[in-house]
């Protein structure tokens, strides 16, 4: 097999670890959906969520294919054993996998897969990559800061030189 290629380098590489999945044979639709809909949570939430996508006991918010739709339970298992794939490579590289959030993810459609057969047989496979990127715990701004000195405009200080008021 040929070197992998990511559409997204991550931005931090030893701060991030990656896992993709390529030809599955899963919805191109549902799965673009559910991974639009876990995008901006930490890992364990979204593995609680897919599981519960999974039972039917939570919904994923279809925004942009939403024409005749039902749960999407397969969808939500593969991300399922791709997130769980890419959380092992963050332990494998000693990342701390509680503060672990997806930098960048990314569903793209594969070649269709074609035999003969009489029934319905045409999916719509996909390519699925994730790149999950340590949190930096965020630093407040020290509030032992001196003024701002109020700038005055030219002509003010004009008048200031002329009076010798300085």
């Amino acid at each position: 097999m040929g070197k992998v290629h990511y559409s997204k380098q991550p931005e931090n590489g030893t701060k991030s670890c990656k896992a993709r999945g390529c030809n599955l044979r899963v919805h191109f639709k549902n799965t673009d959906e559910t991974a639009q809909a876990i995008k901006h949570m930490l890992l364990k939430k979204k593995i609680r969520f897919l599981e519960n996508v999974k039972e039917k006991k939570e919904i994923v918010p279809f925004r942009k294919f939403n024409r005749r739709v039902d749960g999407p339970k397969k969808s939500a298992e593969f991300l399922l054993q791709l997130l769980r794939n890419a959380e092992s490579n963050a332990e494998y590289k000693g990342l701390d996998t509680d503060h672990l959030a997806i930098e960048h993810i990314r569903v793209q459609r594969a070649p269709k897969v074609r035999r003969r057969t009489y029934r319905s047989y045409m999916s719509s496979p996909c390519h699925v990559e994730v790149i999950l990127s340590e949190k930096e715990k965020v630093v407040t701004k020290p509030t032992d800061h001196v003024g701002k000195v109020k700038k005055e405009s030219k002509k003010r200080q004009r008048r200031i030189l002329a009076r010798g008021d300085y």
